[in-house]
Parts: C-alpha cells; sequence; structure tokens
C-alpha cells in the first residue's frame, strides 16, 4: 500500500445527498489516507445533516459554496452564482459557448478550491465538475472519475438540444479515457461508457450500504397507520412527474385488494394539482406523503413496509443503465420489490432472482398483476422479503464492495 495520500472527493451538493461519496471517503480514510469532500449548502436544514454526517468522522466535508442566504455574503454570492448560472445557460444554449457555470452551480469555485488542495487524486462525481475534471487534467494533476450516472443522457428538454450534451459528452469521454481511477454503478453503465467513448470499462461499484446498518433500525411505526394491511413504500428526494409513479397510480386503479401508500420525498414545484389526479378516489385516505429524513433514519422508516417500488424507465440511457439508491435500500431494508426491466435492474434481479418481480416498461397491466400477486399472497410476499435481506447480506451490501475502491485508488495513486 502507498504511503499517505491526499485524497480530494467533489460533489455538487450537500453531503447528504451524495452517500455514494461518503462511503468512499469512509473507505479510504479506514485505508489511512486524508480525504476531503467538498460539496455546497443550499438551505440550513441539508446544512445541518450534513454536519450531524461529519461529525467524528475520520475524513473532512467543506462547502466551497454556501448560497442558503442567511448572511450578506451568502446573500451576495447566492444571487452571483444562479444569475452566473442562467446567463451562462442561455449563452450556450443559444451560441453554443462552452461556459462552465451552464452546466451546474460553482465550477469556477470547485476548481479554485481543487487547486488550492492540491490533492494527490482528485475524484469528481458530478457535471460540473466533470469540467473541473477536465481542467485538472490539463494541469498535469491525478484525476478519478465517477460516473454515478450517465450525465450527458440525464439531460432533458432544451438541454438535450443545446450544446450542452455534446460538451458534456466530450468531457465524459476524456475522462473515461485519460482518468487513473474510473468506477460507476452496474455493469450495463460499464460496458455502455466503455464503448461509447472507446475506453477501458470503469471498475463497478455497486451504490449499496453495509449490511452491518440492519442492525440500527429501530424496528418502530411512525409512517404505516394500519398495520393489518401491507404497504407499499416509495422514496425519492422530489416527488415529481417521470419516477414511475403515474404508472403506478393507473395499476393501483385496478387493484382491489386494499394497502397503503407511503411515498417520502419534497413535491416538486407545481406537481400537487398533477399529483392529486392521479391518486384514485377509492385509495386517497390511504396514500401519505413523508417528509425525508436524515440519513441515520432512513432505513428504519423503509424496514416498515412491505414492498418496495422501482419503477424506473427505459426511455433515457442514464435510467435504464444504472441502479437507484432506492432498490439496493429495499434489499437492505427486507422489502420485496417490483421494479421494472431496466437494464440495471435486470443485472439485480439475475443474481438475485427471488427479491419481488419485474415489469415490462410501461406494461400497466403487469404491475396491476405483479401487485395483486404480492398483496394477495402473504406466503409469496415474506418468501420475497427474506430473498431480499438475504440478498443484501451476502451479495449486495458495502462490505463486498469497498475492497473494490481500495484496490483500485491503491492503483491509481501508483500511477
Amino acid at each position: 500500500m502507498r504511503d499517505r495520500a491526499r485524497i480530494l472527493i467533489l460533489i455538487g451538493g450537500h453531503l447528504w445527498t451524495s452517500p455514494r461519496s461518503q462511503k468512499e471517503a469512509e473507505v479510504l480514510a479506514a485505508a489511512g489516507h486524508e480525504v476531503t469532500i467538498n460539496g455546497m449548502w443550499f438551505d440550513d436544514v441539508g446544512a445541518a445533516r450534513d454536519m450531524k454526517l461529519v461529525a467524528g468522522k475520520p475524513w473532512q466535508y467543506r462547502p466551497i459554496l454556501d448560497i442558503r442566504g442567511n448572511t450578506s455574503v451568502s446573500r451576495f454570492c447566492n444571487v452571483a452564482v444562479r444569475a452566473r448560472r442562467r446567463v451562462d445557460r442561455e449563452v450556450c444554449s443559444r451560441l453554443g459557448a462552452r461556459l462552465p457555470a451552464a452546466l451546474g452551480y460553482g465550477a469556477q469555485q470547485f476548481l479554485r478550491a481543487a487547486l488550492r488542495h492540491s490533492a494527490d487524486l482528485t475524484i469528481v462525481h458530478s457535471e460540473p465538475n466533470l469540467w473541473v475534471g477536465n481542467a485538472l487534467l490539463d494541469r498535469g494533476m491525478r484525476v478519478g472519475v465517477d460516473f454515478e450516472d450517465w450525465f450527458s443522457e440525464d439531460l432533458r428538454g432544451d438541454d438535450r438540444q443545446s450544446g450542452a450534451m455534446r460538451w458534456l459528452q466530450d468531457l465524459e469521454g476524456r475522462l473515461a479515457r485519460e482518468c487513473v481511477y474510473s468506477v460507476t454503478t452496474s455493469r450495463a453503465l460499464s460496458n455502455a461508457l466503455a464503448r461509447e467513448y472507446s475506453a477501458p470499462e470503469p471498475a463497478v461499484v455497486y451504490n449499496v450500504f453495509p449490511f452491518a446498518e440492519t442492525s440500527a433500525v429501530d424496528k418502530t411505526f411512525r409512517d404505516r397507520n394500519n398495520l393489518e394491511i401491507p404497504s407499499i413504500h416509495w422514496f425519492s428526494q422530489t416527488i415529481g412527474p417521470g419516477r414511475g409513479l403515474e404508472m403506478f397510480f393507473e395499476a393501483a386503479r385496478e387493484t382491489t385488494l386494499p394497502f397503503e401508500v407511503h411515498l417520502r420525498g419534497n413535491m416538486a414545484m407545481n406537481y400537487a394539482d398533477s399529483f392529486g389526479r392521479l391518486v384514485p378516489n377509492h385509495l386517497r385516505e390511504r396514500v401519505f406523503i413523508h417528509e425525508t429524513v436524515p440519513n441515520d433514519a432512513l432505513l428504519s422508516r423503509i424496514s416498515e413496509h412491505d414492498i418496495g417500488l422501482a419503477l424506473e424507465t427505459s426511455a433515457r440511457a442514464s435510467r435504464n443503465l444504472s441502479i437507484t439508491n432506492k432498490l439496493f435500500q429495499y434489499l437492505q431494508g427486507g422489502l420485496a420489490v417490483l421494479a421494472t426491466r431496466t437494464e440495471g435492474q435486470v443485472e439485480v434481479f439475475s443474481k438475485e432472482p427471488g427479491v419481488g418481480l419485474l415489469i415490462e416498461n410501461n406494461d400497466v397491466a403487469g404491475l396491476t398483476n405483479a401487485l395483486s400477486t404480492l398483496l394477495g399472497d402473504r406466503q409469496r410476499l415474506h418468501a420475497a422479503q427474506t430473498a431480499s435481506m438475504r440478498a443484501a447480506e451476502r451479495t449486495f451490501c458495502w462490505e463486498r464492495q469497498r475492497d473494490t475502491i481500495i484496490h483500485y485508488v491503491e492503483r491509481a495513486l501508483a500511477a
């Protein structure tokens, strides 16, 4: 093993929204390296969660931008950063100019912080930091990339038609080919990135969680209203369109067996009315919306439910090839899983087929049948729940992933 190295991890937001970077930092710090994560602060709640997460850790978290707006300095920073973002996006869209703020908040600030830090290895995790990674390569620095997603393929609307998509592809391609450390979230995505960019296949590090965390589940029921009927759970940072909820509630209209639905996340702006129209009348009193919770409370809240929804779409390559955190956390929580047949989710089911049921994309009738199967057969539901917990322990747990990170980082540091 190489002597103690300085490792910098760059994320694009609050620490609490990036569990992958936290686990990466934990592993590398345990291996004896000096690890710092740079991110941002957007609001006080998130900042408080970040500070709680980092307390007592053998690694550091430093927000290089504070745009909460609760001091004169941060208010000025908030206005300036958001204005720069709007202007650069408009110029990028209309003229094709490649301005870093068009990719996200704080790109220039992240670069300055990375140059000051002068780490032995800098690992980039987000769209603006893809630009930072390229800028560091230009300076001959050692750079790694974590393709948490296929960033360029995740663009929507006008951004796909602008120069932003082509620019992101160029940034991704260079990082995929030239970085000394490259990882991603699934074998399907690794293969696709290698083909697209004529690059080595990134190592696969699943977005899983330590199985040891199951011992901290509080075994209380804070979400559920009626323990006599099954409970279905879905969570994300945002409750909004394009996340499979439309398909689910359409299937729920035809499902007569009783169940509760618990959704956790922040309602997207201007989505409440549309969401209200999705929910069938007979189900309205059994649909519950919950706020997000701190990371250390999430598994306990997941674990009190019976079925987890992972209804991702295959329409976009980023969603089709990656595997979301929620699927792995359902396994860790011992939930049966109802998942759409994306390439990433098929990868999980191919290793552990007993954890639930796969549904074809946009197959409402298939989802209706799958719901009825699990809701109407408690023995089958229990078998899937048992299989999920077993899968989390023997296959999809962080204890089986961390050696991959150590191996590839040590190789990168020796390059």
